[in-house]
């Protein structure tokens, strides 16, 4: 049983499925090919156009990605987050008036 479960386990890790959701700021390249309709050369696009651009503020800024449209967002949305900016800094303490 154990060597059954050790083969189970094996295969899963070895497939390409993304488990969570990608963080479209942070991932890898390997990351984006687990995406379902995301090859290398997809992967490489879109981190060659956040290192150029900076940061996706949306999801749907996937699409000024060349190479991503309409169909291939609606299919990947599901597994995809924006995330990674810095906080916005928070003002300081106005003095307590006397």
């Amino acid at each position: 049983m154990k060597k059954w479960f050790a083969v189970l386990a094996s295969l899963l890790l070895s497939c390409n499925f993304a488990w969570a959701a990608v963080n479209l700021n942070t991932a890898t390249p390997q990351q984006l090919e687990a995406l379902n309709g995301i090859g290398p050369a997809k992967a490489k696009a879109i981190v060659d156009y956040r290192t150029k651009n900076g940061p996706f503020k949306t999801v749907d800024d996937l699409k000024k990605v060349s190479g991503i449209g309409d169909k291939t967002l609606d299919k990947l949305r599901k597994d995809l987050v924006v995330g990674g900016a810095a906080p916005a800094a928070k003002p300081a303490a106005k003095p307590a008036a006397k």
